[in-house]
């Protein structure tokens, strides 16, 4: 073959495929795998449990950095805007929900949007509450800690997956229905270590645990609310206080990525000791996972509630 048609085919073959890999990045798929973005790790978690090996997932929330008012850099706008599904919880993080708006909103999966949220709750007394409520539309985005909505979000991810892949609906609806089951099985042990209990109030924080306690008939008294940034003003430190003495609490809980300073000052206030109590938000050990914090969160619980063995 002469070689200028070799240098032509070879130049035709290069052309053929960038035109491909556009188009198969264009569509949002890759190497056969379809690119799910999603914001944080409870979403992450749900996208990789049900997409397994159809899927290749980016997370927007670097592990162990705290999820409520991340930033954006450019290079994870343009992941958003590749990608062919984006898993976000709207109202939870401004910047995405933003970016999500500009660049895929046809293509995006609103987690909160398939199950009844709870309204947050706002303490009146606490600058800057009442602001990260209305961003927040009024509710509490912490759906993720109550098992059973969380298992029907999973449902709904995986019916979502299969309008944008029907190649692979089969597979993310088994790994759907197992996922499923996992987390009934989850709903049961709490249901039952914490049917009975000595006390059934939960002094955590911040108010991220909301949904947790309306699923097991326990009362949850943030330190601060929905927002962990948010400063307590002393006469919320003191209503805390009073309230935890009233009760009789023995365990003031802190999160994982937040200063324990706030949860110590209320201990010391009323004798009680401090335990993690972890929201789920960021999870960055190399063994952990959602089901292994939850049933970490399920034995302090049980502990500092005094439930019956």
């Amino acid at each position: 073959m002469p070689i200028r048609r070799v240098l032509a085919f070879t130049a035709a073959a290069l052309v053929l495929g960038a035109a491909s890999a556009c188009a198969d990045k264009a569509s949002g798929f890759s190497d056969g795998r379809l690119q799910v973005v999603t914001a944080f790790y409870p979403l992450q978690f749900l996208a990789e449990r049900i997409g397994g090996d159809a899927v290749r997932v980016t997370q927007l929330t670097k592990p162990g950095a705290e999820p409520h008012d991340v930033e954006l850099n450019p290079r994870q706008v343009a992941r958003i805007n590749d990608a062919g599904l984006v898993v976000f919880l709207e109202g939870f993080q401004p910047a995405v929900d933003e970016a999500v708006r500009q660049e895929a909103k046809d293509r995006a999966f609103d987690a909160g949007s398939v199950v009844e949220l709870l309204a947050a709750e706002e303490h009146e007394d606490e600058p800057g509450e009442e602001e990260h409520a209305e961003a927040a539309g009024g509710t509490d985005p912490h759906v993720w800690l109550d098992p059973v909505r969380y298992a029907t979000i999973a449902d709904k991810l995986a019916e979502r997956l299969a309008q944008v892949d029907p190649a692979h609906a089969t597979g993310y609806a088994e790994r759907a229905r197992t996922l499923h089951d996992d987390l009934e099985k989850l709903d049961g042990e709490y249901a039952t270590a914490l049917r009975t209990c000595q006390r059934r109030e939960i002094v955590t924080s911040h108010a991220a645990f909301h949904y947790l306690a309306d699923r097991y008939d326990l009362t949850e008294v943030g330190i601060t609310g929905i927002s962990p940034e948010a400063e307590p003003s002393p006469r919320r430190l003191t209503r805390v206080a009073e309230q935890a003495r009233a009760t009789g609490t023995t365990t003031i809980f802190f999160e994982t990525l937040v200063s324990p300073k706030v949860a110590d000052t209320i201990a010391g206030a009323v004798g009680a000791r401090t335990a993690v109590l972890d929201p789920l938000e960021g999870v960055s050990g190399p063994d952990a996972d959602y089901f292994s914090v939850m049933r970490a969160n399920l034995t302090a619980l049980t502990a500092a509630l005094g439930c019956a063995a």
